[in-house]
């Protein structure tokens, strides 16, 4: 009686349990354990048996297998049926289950099932690690890892190379065969194989033919485990053979006629690539008429006269040689019934009956016939081709029978002519039919396609690894048409031949192992062929014998989120395949189901995490010859949420933008916030700034419209939050423009809108350009809502108009659309005459008539003119006309100044334009005749005075009166040794009045006026003149306030005489009072001469501080005070409370800071109102030549800081980006301007500043090009600036005003009188004098001095050096004086010093000028225009000074 070993699900005795687990195992693809699998698919005896319930609970997947198994052929059945039903167990083997004993009998079908059902599993096999170490340690056959293709064509110019490369341990040594017989390498000198490889490499540098290596070739990879074979390598030399000598007659052919030009290239190895082109190496034009066929043959449908143009030769390409070979050419001789080749009939819808050609229905020139067949092979191209003639050129058109064409796969190529078809397939295989047709009729042709199928593989061998006494199997399936073969070979030899083996078993495509040794290592090779080719695998058979190894690093950290799923990977490797188990915090029980899951890989699952599952996991693997084990210690950390997500926005373009995203993380893990722009990383610019918790866009524009993803994460999770960014941008351009209803006076356009972007287009703007007055220049036509994209245009004859679209939204206009097609009306009179007729004199004997020529739309017609007509008014004479071509016309010898009566007429080819208008112009001015009479002047104030004048009689003033204007200037000051400026200055007074008023004079100075008539032509005779003398006015502040703490018992003041003293100085008054917080002391003052400029006072109060206002006076009262404070104490806290709000700050003509509180005196008419910014910091104030600091306080708290010229404003950098700190250094004609910012580095600015004429000006700035220097001042001016980002004028800093300085400095005492200077002067004297004395000598010596030949030729600063040495003194002529102090745009400063000479002067535009070189102001008076702080004097040095004595 024989046995079923079979496992007991109860194990008591006469049960017979289902092996549905195990058999469950086997049907999904599963590998067993080896032990659980032989006792499984143990083969019995015929008369043993299953119960059928097994078989009705087996699952589908398990039914689908026994029925393939089921299908097997009648030979495997056998074979099956006559293996043992039980085999010997090895040494040491168990039954795992109870014996059931029953009686022989022949067994049903589902039993023979079931066996193959068991063979079919027998697929379980070990997977080598790629652990180097392992791969090291384990034997392995050998397997061909590279190799040479199976058609191998070589260069002949090149060595021979035969790749062949294979892997195995111990590395295997390599043989080749040829033509299958043993390739003795070692005999051939030119061959040789490459160390640790099987290429071999034949080298021609010494000679030979590499034809005579032509061959198959087969490589063979051989250790002592097995040997692996290579594909069958047909080794080929590529070959271009040169094409046949032949002499072509001229080919004759009719027009109309079809024609073919047959290329029949010489055979190449590969095939060559033709193309055709004529001798002179031009490409021949192809089309559908003519075109080249696939067999390289050049097909003409119908030839035309034009084809001799040109001869026509075939060239072919070899692909290996790099070689081009052509074929001689031919050439066409066109029989034709109109031999005059009109290129003109090319385009004629009808040109082959213009040229008498006739007509004809389509035939085939390839294939011919009405049917052919073609064969493919699977997975090849298909090319179907039909080439037809027919006059009018047939078009082709492809279809298939019963069905369509592949969609997917289907191209057509060669004008419609070929259909190619990729990666054919089965399915591909029918009847195809091209049709060709023309206006004549129609044929067409059938093409039978095959498809055959080189054998592809549907079950490649896979190398086999068992463990000893394991089972496996090999499977070769392929398939092909027809129906490949399957042979089988061991270490390359025929399976048949090798030595037998009872643990094998060959069923067909299946080799089945059982009880496999180490004895059983080798490798097999399956060969499937048939006609079409064939495929050959290696797959070895390897028997390992390993105890269980951990192949991850020991003692793991894996660092989890809270509520995830997650994996614990244990990499192990063994033979036989161990058994792994899990145990968590050292803990007996295997950790397997509920939250836990264990997979046939020994991964650990945990399907969710909690904080209980943190701890120590150790997994250990077992097998037959030991145990391994590892651990992995689990920590949980908590998720990385965004509570606060960023949400969509719209917003205009130029506008800022802010994106929330708070996150809420682990405290233990890093976190990272970044941001995606439409799913890619966003660059985060200048105009961006990216905090943790937010993203700012400033400046928005349309390419940061998207979406804007918030990615938070840290080493072990992250959370996303999406936001969608609408920026409203300016709408795309209209497109395809289309004319319809084309009329004589109107026509429609149509157009497609183009995308609003986010935006409603709100309208459309029509524009229009003609091409005969201004070509290129497009002009309005009309506007439309935005609701249409149709129009009818209203136009104008003879026009050749052409138009496009442009479209408005609310944030701007689009670019204007492409040009529509051009349309012109007919032509007809002008319907208008030029408008803006004038007619002015240019001279005193003429008179210009002008007019606004006619535009383009209302010229009407060609030859546009004007027909000009001209006669004085009220004379009634006849009208004067002539045509003209422009716009102007010049009457000659016309009377002073008299009305004449003009009209233009337009007139062009069509006819004339309507009667014109009469307009009234008058001929030229002369110069007036009279002055105005009996002025008398009466003096206002310090400042201004009243003009009254008699007027002149109208006849006298010979032209139009256009104003009465007073020429004003200043003679001397009533300050003694005062120098001014005696530039001329004006003031105007428009039309026919009698009476003025002058202001801006300087006080206490003595003028001089005259009085003109001023026309069209220019002024009269000046009146005589007048003088008057301006009273005294108050004076400035008084300059350079300084206060000074040297100690805690006085305090020391200073200050410097007023820039504008306006009169005579009387003296000066100081008024100061001690504060303490909030509490103020009493104010006491005092009054000092005017020489004095210090005082010294006693401190009454060592703890309070004082505040000094100081002021100048005059005889008319005291001018504009200035106030300071005495220096805080170090340990003095600043005021905490937040600052009060102030009444505007004003900065006078001086540049100084005054308050308009109570106390402080009114400010002058010329202040202007500076903004205050609202930060406790000191005030800044700076003349036109240095900058000082001042603390000015208020009565109640600090005073915030206020700007004036050449004011610094401190304010603290703010968090976002802005503009502050804006410095302003004015000087009369220019103005440094510096600011700080906290922009990225490339960013533009741009600095605005409106003069007081309300006149605005910009710079545009790069943020590195600080300080920058504005140089179209002018002197005395007011500006009011600001600096704002170029990319957003939103951000901008705050308005600063200040003040250029007037063109003169001032100097108030009498400089001549001084000692020093006195001295000085001598000094230079005798220096002058001794230069000449030593000149004098050199000269009587011989020696060379330049001489001038003129007297008047002023001593220049670049006379040249003599060639003998000698040289001229005046190159020193513009160097400064020694300690001037050069400025920061070049010029010499004067020093802050004293006892300067630019301290005591009126401030009239004299000569002294900013750089300190004073000698030449005193000794050259020039009436220059003005001296600016940027020029120097001309005499500077004592060279000039004599010269200008002299």
């Amino acid at each position: 009686m024989r046995r079923l070993a079979a496992r007991g699900a109860a194990g008591d005795a006469g049960e017979v349990a289902a092996p549905a687990t195990d058999s469950t195992d086997c049907a999904q693809g599963r590998s067993p354990r080896p032990r659980r699998l032989i006792d499984l698919c143990a083969i019995w005896d015929p008369g043993a048996f299953l119960p059928a319930a097994s078989w009705e609970s087996a699952p589908g997947i398990t039914r689908r297998r026994l029925n393939e198994a089921e299908t097997l052929s009648s030979v495997r059945e056998a074979q099956l049926e006559r293996l043992e039903a039980a085999r010997p167990r090895r040494p040491g083997s168990r039954e795992r289950g109870p014996v059931l004993r029953m009686a022989r009998q022949q067994p049903p079908p589902w039993v023979h099932a079931a066996v193959l059902l068991c063979l079919l599993c027998l697929s379980g096999a070990i997977e080598i690690p790629m652990d180097p170490s392992i791969q090291n340690e384990l034997s392995q056959p050998p397997t061909i890892t590279k190799q040479s293709v199976k058609d191998h064509i070589v260069d002949p110019r090149d060595n021979i190379l035969i790749e062949c490369e294979a892997k195995g341990n111990p590395a295997p040594s390599f043989h080749w065969t040829r033509n299958s017989r043993y390739f003795n390498i070692a005999k051939d000198p030119r061959v040789s194989m490459r160390r640790r490889s099987g290429t071999l490499v034949i080298d021609f540098r010494s000679g030979g033919r590499p034809e005579e290596y032509e061959g198959e070739y087969q490589c063979f990879a051989r250790n002592k485990y097995g040997t692996a074979l290579s594909n069958r390598i047909r080794l080929q030399v590529s070959k271009s053979p040169l094409w046949p000598k032949e002499n072509l007659d001229p080919v004759v052919v009719q027009e109309g006629a079809p024609l073919t030009l047959q290329c029949n290239p010489p055979p190449g190895l590969p095939s060559p690539v033709i193309f055709w082109m004529s001798s002179s190496m031009e490409p021949i034009t192809q089309d559908k008429r003519v075109s080249q066929g696939h067999n390289g043959d050049l097909y003409f449908s119908n030839v035309m006269l034009q084809d001799m143009q040109t001869d026509y030769s075939c060239n072919a390409r070899f692909h290996f040689t790099h070689t081009i070979q052509q074929k001689n050419a031919f050439t066409l001789k066109v029989l034709t019934n109109n031999p005059y080749n009109d290129s003109s009939l090319r385009n004629h819808p009808d040109m082959y009956s213009a040229r008498g050609v006739a007509e004809r229905t389509p035939s085939f020139m390839y294939p011919q016939g009405t049917a052919s067949s073609q064969m493919v092979l699977r997975g090849m191209d298909l090319l179907l081709e039909c080439i037809a003639s027919g006059v009018p050129t047939p078009d082709i058109a492809w279809y298939k029978k019963g069905g369509d064409l592949p969609s997917d796969k289907a191209k057509f190529e060669n004008f419609n002519k070929a259909l190619r078809i990729t990666n054919v397939s089965e399915e591909d295989s029918g009847e195809y039919f091209c049709l060709a047709s023309n206006k004549m009729g129609s044929t067409r042709h059938t093409i039978s396609v095959r498809v055959k199928a080189a054998p592809y593989w549907l079950d490649e061998p896979k190398n086999l690894i068992l463990a000893p006494g394991e089972d496996g199997r090999l499977v070769c399936r392929a398939n092909g048409n027809p129906k490949p073969t399957v042979q089988w070979m061991i270490n390359g030899e025929p399976l048949q031949s090798a030595p037998p083996n009872p643990n094998r078993e060959v069923a067909g495509d299946t080799i089945i192992f059982r009880d496999t040794q180490i004895s059983s290592r080798a490798v097999y090779q399956c060969n499937t062929s048939n006609e079409h080719g064939y495929l050959l695998a290696n797959a070895f058979v390897s028997v390992l014998d390993v105890p269980p190894r951990m192949l991850s690093p020991r003692n793991q950290l894996i660092r989890v989120i809270l509520y995830n799923r997650t994996r614990l990977d244990c990499p192990f490797f063994g033979s036989p395949i161990p058994t792994l188990r899990w145990f968590k915090n050292g803990q007996g029980s295997n950790l397997d189901g509920g939250n836990y899951h264990v997979y046939e890989n020994g991964s650990l699952e945990i399907k969710m995490i909690r904080k209980e599952d943190q701890g120590i996991y150790t997994c250990v693997a077992t097998n037959i010859l030991g145990k391994a084990e590892n651990q992995v210690r689990l920590e949980v950390k908590d998720p990385t949420r965004i509570f606060r997500m960023p949400e969509d926005q719209v917003a205009k373009r130029g506008t800022t933008v802010q994106l929330e995203c708070r996150v809420k993380h682990d405290p233990s893990l890093k976190l990272t916030v970044s941001w995606l722009k439409d799913d890619e990383p966003l660059y985060i610019g200048n105009r961006m700034k990216r905090e943790d918790d937010s993203l700012t866009i400033f400046g928005v524009a349309e390419r940061d419209q998207g979406s804007y993803t918030c990615v938070a994460s840290t080493e072990l999770d992250q959370d996303l939050a999406k936001a969608y960014l609408t920026v409203l941008g300016r709408p795309d351009r209209p497109r395809d423009l289309e004319l319809t209803d084309l009329a004589e006076r109107s026509v429609r356009l149509t157009w497609i809108p183009g995308d609003d972007n986010n935006s409603p287009i709100t309208d459309y703007v029509v524009q229009f350009e003609e091409d005969q007055f201004q070509p290129g220049v497009w002009h309005d036509h009309s506007k439309f809502p935005g609701s249409v994209n149709s129009a009818v245009l209203q136009l104008s004859p003879y026009v050749n108009y052409q138009f496009r679209v442009i479209a408005i939204n609310e944030v701007g206009s689009s670019h204007p659309s492409l040009p529509s097609e051009r349309y012109r009306t007919s032509g007809a009179p002008p319907e208008s005459n030029p408008a803006d007729v004038k007619g002015e004199g240019t001279r005193k004997n003429n008179m210009e008539i002008t007019w606004t020529p006619m535009n383009a739309t209302s010229a009407f017609g060609p030859n546009l003119r004007y027909i000009v007509k001209w006669r004085r008014r009220e004379t009634r004479e006849s009208w004067n006309n002539v045509t003209v071509w422009g716009s102007r016309y010049v009457v000659g010898q016309t009377p002073v100044y008299v009305p004449y009566e003009i009209r233009v007429q337009a007139e062009n080819d069509f006819g004339k334009g309507p009667e014109p208008d009469t307009v009234i112009g008058y001929s030229g001015e002369d110069y007036p005749r009279a002055a105005p009479t009996d002025v008398k002047i009466r003096v206002l104030n310090s400042t201004a005075i009243s003009l009254q004048w008699n007027r002149v009689y109208p006849d006298t003033v010979q032209g139009q009166l256009r104003e009465y204007r007073a020429y004003y200037w200043r003679e001397s000051s009533l300050l003694k040794n005062l120098w001014v400026s005696q530039k001329r200055q004006q003031a105007s007074f428009p039309g026919d009045r009698p009476r003025g008023v002058v202001s801006r004079l300087f006080p206490y100075s003595n003028y001089k006026l005259e009085m003109v008539v001023v026309n069209g032509r220019g002024d009269g005779p000046r009146s005589e003149t007048k003088e008057f003398t301006t009273p005294e006015g108050v004076p400035s502040a008084p300059r350079r306030f300084r206060v000074r703490q040297p100690n805690l018992e006085t305090i020391n003041l200073e200050w410097d005489h007023p820039e504008h003293p306006n009169g005579i100085l009387i003296g000066y008054t100081l008024k100061y009072l001690a504060f303490n917080g909030t509490k103020l002391g009493k104010q006491i003052v005092e009054n000092f001469s005017p020489n004095q400029t210090k005082f010294t006072m006693q401190r009454a109060d060592p703890v309070s501080r004082y505040r000094f206002t100081l002021s100048a006076r005059t005889q008319v009262g005291s001018g504009e005070a200035v106030t300071e404070e005495s220096p805080a104490p170090p340990n003095e806290a600043t005021p905490t409370a937040a600052p009060p709000t102030w009444p505007p700050t004003t900065v006078g003509a001086t540049g100084a800071v005054s308050s308009t509180d109570a106390t402080a005196p009114a400010a002058t008419t010329e202040a202007t109102t500076v903004p205050t910014i609202p930060s406790v910091a000191p005030t800044t104030v700076a003349t036109t030549t240095a900058a000082t600091t001042t603390t000015t306080a208020a009565t109640t708290a600090e005073r915030p800081p206020t700007t004036a010229s050449g004011t610094k404003m401190p304010e603290s950098a703010p968090d976002r980006q802005s503009i502050w700190n804006v410095t302003v250094l004015p000087n009369s004609k220019w103005a440094n301007i510096t600011w700080k910012h906290n922009f990225g580095p490339g960013t533009d600015f741009v600095v605005e500043y409106i003069d007081s004429n309300h006149t605005k000006k910009t710079v545009p700035v790069k943020a590195q090009a600080q300080p920058i220097q504005l140089t179209d001042l002018y002197p005395g001016m007011t500006y009011t600036l600001r600096v704002y980002s170029r990319d957003n004028e939103g951000i901008s800093s705050t308005i600063i005003t200040f003040m250029t300085s007037t063109a003169y400095t001032n100097n108030q005492a009498d400089i001549a009188t001084q000692g020093w200077f006195i001295g000085l002067m001598c000094a230079i004297a005798l220096l002058v004098l001794i230069l000449l004395i030593v000149c004098f000598i050199k000269r009587s010596r011989g020696g060379k001095y330049p001489v001038r030949e003129k007297k008047d030729v002023p001593l220049g600063p670049e006379d040249p050096k003599e060639e003998d040495g000698s040289f001229d003194y005046s190159d020193e002529d513009n160097k400064p004086l020694q300690g001037s102090q050069t400025s920061l745009d070049g010029t010499i400063k004067q020093q802050e010093s004293d006892d300067s000479l630019v301290d005591y002067g009126e401030g009239g535009e004299g000569q002294f000028n900013e750089d300190g070189s004073f000698i030449g102001q005193y000794t050259v008076k020039k009436d220059k225009e003005e001296t600016e702080g940027n020029e120097s004097s001309e005499a500077t040095s004592p060279v000039n000074a004599i010269y200008s004595l002299a």
